[in-house]
Formats: structure tokens, C-alpha cells, sequence
């Protein structure tokens, strides 16, 4: 019996415009008109003689018809790009695609890939720090390590590390004339600034600091050129535990006190549903969780 299927090329506009609830985003995301986006849904609508979206002036939404179908769609489609990265790929299953922050790969995942290597060196491994989340629906990536809440809707994932936020410097702030020793002094030296959530002003907040400027200081756009910042001496920098855990323990940096925030958001290795069936993805996410398993475990 022949299968009764929709128009097939409609369907990434309409898993787009769902996810993101726009068609401008979904236009920006396919690198198309909004026009398209708009008439394939309409093509969609009309050969299935259902509604899908309600449209309004300035937003759109999914209709109890279109919501269930776009997570259907979605699925069918991430299983479609699995299916056919394994199939026309040369290099699929020796080449392994990450997207993960600049900060993360700089100073965590990077110095530790050659264990990773040395236990599967079969698998070749690039490393994407762009700044942007993949879809991984036509942009090549396998497995992703992303930093947040852990809700990532159509994906997998898997909790590997939470972190705590605290000051850090070079050695040479804690000594001298100006000694780093409380929380207070910091008025006397230069606030190092990244991209991360929790700032200055937050911290300086929950310790109780009064009298230093939270936005005075040198900021920079790469989580690991502000901790290399503070490793040269510059100043003081909001260090994240897995981003200064390395620097902390060779001496290059250290904490002038204790006082510390705990992150409202962690690590999370994130990958579409059924990749883990791929062999480079599930041994690059085992070997995660065997990096970061509590000592002992």
C-alpha cells in the first residue's frame, strides 16, 4: 500500500517556523525569503486541508493540529539527517563534529583531546567554538557540549558538571603593597569582564562589597582571553570552576577568597535522538562522563 505522504519540501520550513515560532527565524536559519518560508507553509496547509498555524500581526503559533505534527516532523527529520549523514558521508565514521564554547574548548576540552585520541585514535575530531547553537539539521555537528538549564526541546541531554563562579588573579595580586586579602580590596585593582551571566555587579552584591565600580575595568568578548588576562597579571577575572580548574592547579592562578556563587546553569553534553547509535558520538560522550565522574566513581 503506497504511503500517503506530505509535500517533503515543505517540511523543513514548517519544523523551523515551529520551532522558533517566526518565520523570520526560520527564513534566517533555512537562508531563505520569509516569503518562501510563508508560501511552503501555505503548501503544506493546503495539501493537508489543516490548519497549522494561527497567524497574527506580529507572532504565530501552532494549532492543536500543529502542534503534535511539527514534533513528528521534527523527529522524522532528525532521523532522515542521521540516516543520511551515515549513509553519504565518506568520512562519517571516522570524523567527529563538536560545537562547544570558546572558553570550554580553550581551556578545558582542548588540553585533555589527546586522551581522548590516545583511546580512539580512528576518530578524528573537529572542534566548532562559533558562538552559535547547532541544529544539527544540516550543519554537520554530531554531539555538542552546551552551557544552560539543560532544556534543549528535540534533543538529548545528558547532565555532565555544575559550576561554581569566584574571583581569581595571579599570584601577584595576593602579595605587595596592595595585597589582595579581602573581598573589600578589589577596589584597588582591575575587574576583568567576559560574556558569562553572572557578572561583576551580582558578585560583588552577594559578598557584600560596597564602594567598587562593577563595570569599571577591561572586557573582552572570549571567556579564555579574560582568564589569560588574569593569568598575565591584568587584573581580576570571575572564574568559572571548569574554565580555571587547570590554571588553579599548576599555580598560574588563585583564588584570594573563598566566598563563591553557585552557577544557575551547567554542562550539558546535547546530541540528537538516536546519534548515540553512532560509535564516535557514543565514545566521545562515555569519555566526557569518564572526565568529569566525581573521584572516586
Amino acid at each position: 500500500m503506497p504511503r500517503k505522504l506530505p509535500p517533503l519540501n515543505s517540511l523543513p520550513s514548517f519544523e523551523a517556523a515551529a520551532r522558533h515560532l517566526s518565520f523570520s527565524r526560520a527564513a534566517e536559519e533555512l537562508n531563505v525569503t520569509h516569503g518562501a518560508i510563508s508560501r511552503a507553509i501555505k503548501h503544506l496547509e493546503d495539501q493537508l486541508d489543516v490548519q497549522l498555524f494561527e497567524r497574527a500581526t506580529r507572532s504565530v503559533r501552532l494549532t492543536a493540529v500543529g502542534e503534535p505534527y511539527a514534533r513528528a516532523v521534527r523527529e522524522a527529520l532528525d532521523r532522515l539527517s542521521n540516516a543520511t549523514a551515515t549513509a553519504t558521508t565518506r568520512h562519517s565514521n571516522s570524523t567527529l563534529n563538536v560545537s562547544t564554547s570558546d572558553g570550554f574548548a580553550g581551556k578545558w576540552l582542548v588540553p585533555r583531546l589527546y586522551r581522548f585520541h590516545r583511546e580512539h585514535s580512528e576518530i578524528d575530531v573537529r572542534v566548532s567554538t562559533t558562538g552559535q547553537l547547532s541544529s544539527f539539521l544540516g550543519d554537520g555537528i554530531d554531539i555538542a557540549i552546551r552551557y544552560g538549564g539543560g532544556n534543549y526541546p528535540g534533543l538529548t541531554a545528558e547532565f555532565l558538571t555544575e559550576e561554581e563562579v569566584f574571583p581569581v588573579c595571579s599570584p601577584r595580586l595576593v602579595a605587595g603593597k596592595r595585597a589582595l586579602r579581602k573581598p573589600a580590596d578589589l577596589k584597588h585593582h582591575t575587574l576583568i569582564h567576559d560574556a558569562f551571566p553572572i557578572d561583576w555587579a551580582t558578585w560583588l552584591a552577594s559578598a557584600g562589597v560596597e564602594g567598587v565600580d562593577p563595570q569599571s575595568g577591561i572586557t573582552f568578548d572570549s571567556a579564555t582571553f579574560a582568564v589569560e588576562a588574569a593569568v598575565q597579571g591584568e587584573g581580576v577575572v570571575l572564574g568559572r570552576t571548569m574554565l580555571v580548574a587547570a590554571d588553579l592547579a599548576t599555580g598560574r592562578l588563585v583564588r584570594p577568597f573563598a566566598h563563591a556563587l553557585k552557577s544557575t546553569s551547567s554542562f550539558y553534553v546535547v546530541y540528537p535522538p538516536g546519534a548515540i547509535r553512532q560509535r564516535k558520538v557514543k565514545a566521545f560522550r562515555d569519555w566526557l562522563l569518564a572526565e568529569l565522574a566525581p573521584p572516586g566513581n
